[in-house]
This record gives structure tokens, sequence and C-alpha cells, in this order.
């Protein structure tokens, strides 16, 4: 892993250098900043030194588990993602979660009834998450239940007219999580229904559901305990690789709701090009996705003893 994490931070690093934007004129404004201005900043930041001096001094400072100053934010890279990590793991637990009991549930239903109405309402629901963008589901979700109906806060983790404490506050939080719970969720949601009913329908055509039938054992039975527990190593796959994404941040789903976690936090600082927060960010979404990865392994031989025996 570490190898991986190495050769990843490193060509990152490279392009994000090379890639175009200077953040000291963002720094500076829309008024072009004097040359004795420039040269302090970028002595200030290290940007004045050759990209291999940069490069060499920004991976000893992360041996070190220094993550650097954020240029933009002028605080500690690593205190600013972890301020915006609690807001993340909230929506991304909430969304990954609502879409793992509803995709079982959806897929479930669908394989134990193939071509029935259930059957083509989950694979309706399914393709139609799968096809419709974030950020315009997450719009049409605004404009329908918070600037029309307004059911639900278009806006931002909280409420700012008011100050809640204690349950009042959760409720206010767990308000304004609804709709980018729902927006972050469909994709998810959509390809775990997928997934699910194609494992289903191949582990219910198998030999021991059909003994476990003639057994007389119960069909709810067949259905939980035997054929899904056989139908989830491809779903966890793939919970596994929504894992590791979602707690770098949802970009689009957070830039649409104001909703104050990592994602936003990467999304303002592509545009103020914020070399340490982006690298910072970096090394939040590779570690996350190897954890991932690593966890889905380590469940597979919880699924399935055949993987622990082997």
């Amino acid at each position: 892993m570490l190898p991986v994490l190495f050769g990843v931070l490193l060509v990152n690093f490279l392009l994000i250098h090379l890639a175009p934007g200077d953040p000291v004129q963002i720094l500076a404004g829309d008024v072009a900043p004097s040359p004795e201005y420039a040269a302090r900043l970028r002595a200030e930041f290290g940007l004045d030194r050759p990209l291999w001096a940069q490069g060499a001094i920004y991976f000893g400072r992360l041996l070190r588990g220094d993550l650097g100053y954020s240029i933009a934010f002028r605080q500690p890279v690593g205190a600013l993602i972890l301020e915006r990590l609690g807001a993340t793991v909230m929506l991304s637990a909430s969304a990954l979660g609502l879409a793992v009991l509803v995709g079982i549930i959806l897929g479930v239903a669908s394989a134990q009834r193939p071509r029935s109405a259930v059957d083509v309402a989950a694979s309706l629901v399914g393709l139609i998450g799968y096809s419709v963008p974030v950020f315009w589901l997450g719009q049409i979700l605004l404009i329908a239940f918070a600037l029309q109906t307004r059911w639900f806060p278009s806006q931002g983790m909280e409420s700012m007219r008011e100050t809640y404490s204690g349950l009042a506050y959760v409720r206010d939080v767990a308000h304004h999580l609804v709709l980018p719970a729902l927006t972050l969720c469909a994709l998810h949601l959509a390809v775990i229904t997928r997934l699910l009913r194609t494992s289903m329908l191949e582990a219910l055509d198998e030999d021991f559901v059909r003994t476990a039938r003639a057994k007389g054992v119960m069909e709810w039975v067949i259905l939980y305990r035997h054929a899904l527990r056989n139908a989830l190593l491809p779903v966890t796959t793939a919970v596994g690789g929504s894992l590791g994404l979602l707690v770098s941040g949802a970009v689009l789903t957070e830039t649409v709701f104001s909703w104050p976690g990592l994602g936003r936090l990467l999304y303002e600082a592509v545009l103020k090009r914020d070399y340490p927060v982006m690298m910072g960010m970096l090394v939040v979404l590779t570690t996350s996705v190897m954890l991932a990865n690593l966890i889905v392994d380590l469940v597979y031989a919880l699924i399935d003893p055949r993987v622990r025996y082997a």
C-alpha cells in the first residue's frame, strides 16, 4: 500500500504544480500584485524554489505527518481537513447506509419475482438513478422540495437564523441532511440494486437452493440466509469502492447544497489553486480507497468461508 500511495501522490504533485494557474495571483485578487509582494508571497509558501525542491520538502514533511499549511485558508491543512471530515462522514454514511438498506430490499424483491411489477419498478429506479447526473438531480430536488414546497432547507448544514442545542440541534442537522443524502444515495442505490438482483438470480438457480426447497425450508430462510449471503460478494465490492470514494467527499453534491464537507473543501481549493489543500485531499482520497479495498478483502472471508479456507 505504501508504494502505491507514494506513486499516486508523486504523479498528482507533478500534475497539480504543472497545471495552469497561479496561487499568488488568486491571493492578490483582481488587481495584479506588485513584483515585491508577489516575490514575498512565493518565498513565504516556498513557491520560489525549483519543483524538485518543493517535492522533497513536501514529502519530507508528509513522512512526519505534516500535510502543510494552506495558502488560501491560512491554517494547517490537517486541522482544516479534520474540521470538515465530520460533515462528510455524516453525509456519506447516511447516503451509503440508505443505499445499502433499500438496495438489498429492492434487489431481493426483484430476484424473488422476476418480470413482475416490482421487478420492473426496481429496474426503472435503478436505470434512472444510474443515468441521472448527480448535480442535476440535486438541483431538481432543491427546486421541488426547497424552493417550491419549502419542506427542506436549501443550503448548509444548520440553520443560520436560529441557534439550537441538544436534540433540537440534531433535528435541525437531520433536516438539512435529507436532500444531500438522497442525491448522493441515488447512484449507489442503482448500482447495488442491479448488482444484487443479478447475483440473487444466479444464486437462486444453484443446486443448494433447489435442495433446500425440496427439504421444505421456508422461503424467507432460503432468500436471506442462503441465497443472499452468496450473492453479497459482488455487492460488497461495489460498496467498498463507494466507501473509499465517499470518504473523500462528494464534490458535486456538497457544492450544490453548500454542505461544509471535504468535497466542497476540494472544490474551493481547486478554484484558489491551494496546492497544500489539494495534496492533503489526495492523501485522504488515496488512503481511504486503499483502506476500503483492504476492508472488503477482510469482509469477503466473513461472508464466504471458502475465501478464508483458500
